[in-house]
């Protein structure tokens, strides 16, 4: 049995934060633009990287007042991808059953696979699920699915699926508070919809940033180079170059989906680059 000390948390005033592992999806380094191949596998190694293309997948248990909140669910085992975050949970010593909100970065397969189970039930049959209005005014807009890829297509018919299974429980936000200290940030060009969750308490704070960044390593040094999974790279790389800014000026802690095992950091600029720089148990 696995101690609940295997996982990274942080205390953030009366918010006890704790990352959870999904495991991990792999990403060819030719879908990220504006850098060479050669480039990215080197800055991949040279930070101590030993799978290149690898990606991990975190979650987030938010406890406080009571409450258990999951950010993000995982990718569940779609496409091979994750599928450990149950399992996590229970070695953290949480039932799915006690998770009353789920607060959704955005909409992709590696964060909602996990939110309904292979019977097509959902994962957490107590949790209402919270999801940014342009998210959900996105996946559920036919004409976008019309024009779709091939390969995206299969994502609208998975975040389809999540949506309609949490029918009953679904409440769609703007930006600003959800719960009490915790405030949405849409951060949009990953896409339409995405949001970051600022949780806040005891003058204390950390940014739960959703995918900002897909290969930290390389994003936060050249915050110029997108992913082909962003809906609008352009967009996505001036929203990364903005919150890397405004988050090493403060010094505010942050969480990330693909920041990897260690769940937390603080980003630093150093003679105008910044740096990741992951933070230790509170």
């Amino acid at each position: 049995m696995v101690s609940t000390l295997t996982f990274p948390g942080q205390q953030v005033g009366d918010f006890t934060i704790t990352a959870i592992s999904d495991g991990y999806l792999n990403a060819s380094l030719d879908f990220l633009s504006n850098i060479d191949t050669v480039d990215a596998s080197r800055m991949q190694r040279d930070a101590g990287q030993k799978e290149p293309t690898a990606v991990h997948i975190n979650c987030y248990v938010v406890r406080a007042a009571g409450r258990t909140i999951l950010i993000d669910g995982g990718a569940g085992g779609i496409k091979q991808w994750g599928g450990h975050l149950k399992r996590n949970l229970l070695l953290a010593g949480i039932e799915p059953p006690t998770i009353d909100t789920i607060l959704l970065t955005h909409a992709h397969p590696d964060h909602v696979g996990g939110l309904v189970n292979a019977a097509g039930e959902v994962a957490f049959p107590n949790a209402e699920l919270v999801v940014h209005q342009q998210e959900v005014k996105f996946w559920l807009d036919d004409g976008n699915l019309t024009r779709a890829s091939e390969r995206a297509r299969g994502n609208f018919l998975i975040a389809r699926q999540v949506f309609e299974c949490y029918r009953d429980k679904l409440r769609t936000i703007g930006d600003g508070e959800v719960l009490p200290g915790i405030s949405a940030v849409l951060l949009p060009g990953h896409t339409d919809g995405h949001t970051g969750y600022l949780l806040e308490s005891s003058d204390q704070g950390v940014l739960v940033w959703g995918d900002i960044v897909h290969f930290p390593h390389i994003q936060i040094k050249r915050p110029d180079v997108s992913i082909a999974f962003d809906q609008d790279p352009s967009l996505a790389a001036t929203t990364r170059s903005r919150l890397l800014d405004r988050v090493s000026s403060d010094g505010l802690l942050i969480a990330g989906m693909h920041l990897g095992e260690l769940g937390f950091a603080r980003i630093k600029r150093t003679k105008g680059e910044y740096g990741l720089h992951y933070e230790t148990d509170a």
